[in-house]
C-alpha cells in the first residue's frame, strides 16, 4: 500500500505478487485479497488495464466477505483503472459506492482522493460527450449536405457545467485535505485543480494554488507526484 501511495506500480507489482502468494500459501483468505487489488492496480498501471481490472474487481468481491473496512480505498483504485480505460461512468458508480460508504462508516482517511478522482472523471466525461457531440454533428451535417437547412440540431457539450462539478470537486478534495492536514492528497488535488485552471487561462490563480502546497516540501521531491507538480509550475510561469 505504501507503494502504491507513491504511485510506484513496480514496486507495488513486487510486493502484491509476494504477499499474495505467501496468503494462498497459508491460506489467509482476506490478505490474498487485498493483495489481488493492489496487484490489479499494478498491472493496469503498467498498460494491462483489462486484466488489472478484472483482478481489482476479483479482489473487491473477496472483501465483501470482510466487512466494508478499507473498501473504498480499493473501490477508488477500480475506478481510476476504469478511467485508463475510457468507461467513466463504471468509474463514477465506483465513487459513488465508495463515498456512500464514507459517509455511512465515518472512514474519511481517502476521501479526498475519491472527490478528485470525482473531478478527474468528470472531466474525463465531459470530453466523452465533445466527441460524441462532434461525430454527431459530422454525421447530421453528411446527412444535410443535399438539403437547404441552416439549423443545427446537434447535441452541445456540457463543457460549462461539468468543468464547474469537476473543480467544485477539487475545491472539496482540497478543504478535506487541509483539515485532516493530509499534504500528499493536498498536493495531488491543487495540482488538479491548476491544470483544470490552467485549460480554463487562470494561469496566476493555478500557479499560486499549486505553490503553496509544492513549497511545504521539503523532501521527497523525486516521487511522481512532486515532479508532476514541480512540471507544471514551470508551465504556468
Amino acid at each position: 500500500m505504501f507503494h502504491q501511495f507513491c504511485r510506484e506500480e513496480y514496486q507495488t507489482l513486487q510486493r502484491a505478487e509476494a504477499a499474495k502468494n505467501l496468503a494462498v500459501e497459508h491460506g489467509l483468505v482476506l490478505w490474498e485479497a487485498v493483495a489481488t487489488s493492489l496487484l490489479g492496480w499494478a498491472v493496469a498501471q503498467q498498460g494491462r488495464d483489462e486484466e488489472g481490472i478484472g483482478q481489482m474487481r476479483e479482489g473487491l468481491a473477496a472483501l465483501r466477505a470482510f466487512g466494508e473496512y478499507f473498501r473504498p480505498y480499493y473501490l477508488a483504485l477500480l475506478a481510476e483503472g476504469y478511467g485508463r480505460v475510457g468507461q467513466v461512468e463504471e468509474g463514477l458508480d465506483a465513487l459513488a459506492e465508495a463515498l456512500a460508504l464514507v459517509n455511512k462508516n465515518g472512514e474519511r482517511w481517502y476521501e479526498a482522493e475519491l472527490y478528485r478522482l470525482k473531478g478527474t472523471l468528470t472531466l474525463q466525461s465531459q470530453t466523452s460527450l465533445e466527441q460524441v457531440s462532434d461525430k454527431s454533428k459530422a454525421s447530421q451535417d453528411k446527412s444535410k449536405a443535399s438539403q437547404d437547412k441552416s439549423e443545427d440540431t446537434s447535441p452541445q457539450p456540457l463543457t460549462p457545467s461539468l468543468q464547474s462539478e469537476a473543480e467544485a470537486c477539487f475545491l472539496k478534495a482540497i478543504e478535506i485535505a487541509q483539515k485532516q492536514q493530509a499534504k500528499s492528497w493536498e498536493l495531488r488535488a491543487a495540482t488538479s485543480l491548476a491544470r483544470l485552471w490552467q485549460e480554463q487561462g487562470k494561469h496566476h490563480e493555478a500557479r499560486n494554488t499549486l505553490s503553496e502546497i509544492y513549497n511545504w516540501f521539503t523532501e521527497g521531491f523525486d516521487t511522481k507526484d512532486l515532479q508532476e507538480a514541480k512540471a507544471l509550475r514551470e508551465e504556468l510561469s
